[in-house]
């Protein structure tokens, strides 16, 4: 088992334990404001290969690399007038941006996964704090193994990756619950979703002044996290849009509306009962994890709208029910 210290009663040691593990090269678990993240030295290579084996990761999958301030960002990527305008409206928070990377910056290759471009964001919080102690960035995924379900919590961390760290520092359940919102702005000023998150779409595009583009077909090239088919994955099948339960399933339903059959479900767990998004990003991953050690061998997801946070819900749930190779 990982060691554990909680941040909100021992403060002066979570950071003083980080810095010393991650300065040792390995990967700790840290809590964010949106999920746990896996997080290690961005410019120490074998830190990285870590981050990649303790996941079981494809390398071909870039790690996003989480900052401490605007100026530790500068020093390591290229902002445009958009994504600048960008970052001095929502970070620190849930964005991801992804810029040119500056020649000179020492974030290793292995966490860009080769590109010449590199996702940046700086979280809100303890991350942040442990971020400019340490002064250098911190490559930092989920804390989960590849393609499973984004922990949302010290416990969740523990059952799936206990075995295989050293630390993990329990800041209570993750406040958002999805990932970052990914971004990319391109040469010709169009912004790209890459990947809706815990920022609302409808809110970049206030600030950014234009409407955001969002991919008709999934991309071959992997350019951001979470732009592979089959991700968030549980053990069990999952069966979306669901109108009704089977004899053995496991329910989740949103907006405190049964569906026919359910009294026949192993587990029904509801999102939110009273129809809001954002406490469903918040429970969506938890949900999924006891969902899925309930015994059921499918989960059935009622119908979520897709307006606002519920864009990124039905992003993980749609990758959650993809053909898994």
């Amino acid at each position: 088992m990982a060691r554990q210290i909680h941040i909100g009663q021992q403060p002066d040691e979570a950071l003083d334990e980080a810095v010393r593990v991650i300065e040792a090269g390995f990967p700790i678990a840290i809590p964010t404001e949106t999920v746990y993240g896996l997080a290690a030295d961005a410019t120490n290579p074998a830190a990285i290969t870590r981050i990649y084996e303790t996941k079981g990761r494809p390398q071909f999958n870039p790690l996003i690399c989480h900052m401490a301030n605007m100026a530790m960002a500068e020093q390591h990527a290229i902002f445009d007038p958009i994504s600048r305008k960008l970052a001095d409206a929502f970070w620190p928070g849930p964005l991801t941006l992804i810029l040119p990377l500056r020649q000179e910056s020492p974030i290793h290759s292995l966490a860009t996964a080769g590109l010449d471009t590199v996702g940046i964001r700086i979280p809100k919080g303890f991350a942040g704090a442990l971020i400019e102690r340490l002064g250098r960035p911190l490559a930092a995924p989920s804390a989960n193994s590849s393609g499973k379900i984004s922990s949302t919590s010290a416990a969740h961390v523990e059952a799936d990756l206990g075995q295989k760290i050293e630390l993990i520092l329990d800041g209570g359940p993750a406040p958002v619950g999805v990932e970052s919102t990914i971004i990319k702005v391109e040469s010709d000023g169009s912004v790209r979703l890459l990947r809706p998150g815990g920022l609302v779409a409808d809110e970049i595009e206030r600030v950014a002044g234009v409407e955001i583009v969002r991919p008709a077909t999934a991309s071959a090239a992997i350019e951001a996290p979470g732009m592979l088919a089959s991700h968030y994955a549980p053990g069990a099948a999952v069966r979306l849009n669901a109108t009704s339960v089977h004899k053995g399933e496991a329910l989740i339903r949103f907006g405190g509306k049964p569906l026919t059959g359910e009294a026949d479900a192993v587990a029904v767990l509801d999102l939110s009962p009273s129809g809001d998004l954002a406490e469903a990003a918040a429970n969506l991953f938890d949900h999924l994890k006891r969902a899925d050690a309930s015994g059921a061998t499918t989960i059935a997801v009622a119908s979520i709208p897709n307006a606002g946070l519920g864009e990124a819900i039905n992003d993980r749930l749609e990758r959650a029910a993809a053909p898994r190779s």
